[in-house]
């Protein structure tokens, strides 16, 4: 669950710095609205690396950019 809630909290973080909404975001980046809201609700378990690329092409930032916070930089995964 603290992964979901980081990775919630990174879009929506982003969002304020660009001013852009969920909406422009859901258009700029192909994700359905529904979608991008069941991630920052915290309501979808594993979004998706694709998923979560396609989001970082409507902030017009690589993968490597949107990981890299101090706080997604610790996460440890856990083999299931």
């Amino acid at each position: 669950m603290r992964e979901q809630k980081l990775i919630a909290a990174r879009i929506k973080d982003l969002c304020y710095r660009e001013n852009l909404s969920y909406y422009s975001l859901s258009y700029k980046s192909a994700v359905p609205i529904t979608t991008l809201m069941h991630i920052i609700n915290c309501n979808t378990k594993n979004p998706g690396i694709f998923t979560i690329m396609k989001i970082c092409n409507g902030f017009g930032i690589t993968l490597i950019e949107f990981l890299d916070t101090e706080e997604l930089r610790g996460i440890e995964v856990e083999p299931e």
